[in-house]
């Protein structure tokens, strides 16, 4: 048999009345999946980042890409230099 490790401290006079108050037997609300007060606001599993289409996606990465490949150029080493 398993022991619970309780987070009440040490148990002194009353040892059920301290596991009822432990979070072990703490109230829990469900949350019905189905019908009435289903309805979440906040996804389960929410992609962070764009949404929108790929199509529509900004091209930050190539401008980035393209400003590093410019600022390697020996002419501009000698102007920035």
């Amino acid at each position: 048999m398993t022991t619970y490790r309780h987070k009440r401290g040490k148990i002194q006079d009353n040892a059920i009345e301290a596991l009822l108050h432990d979070p072990l037997y703490c109230q829990r609300i469900e949350v019905n999946a189905k019908g009435k007060g289903s309805y979440r606001r906040k996804e389960k599993y929410v992609k962070k980042g764009n949404w929108e289409a790929s199509s529509k996606k900004s091209n930050d990465y190539l401008l980035l890409a393209f400003l590093f490949s410019v600022m390697k150029t020996p002419l501009l080493y000698r102007i920035f230099g």
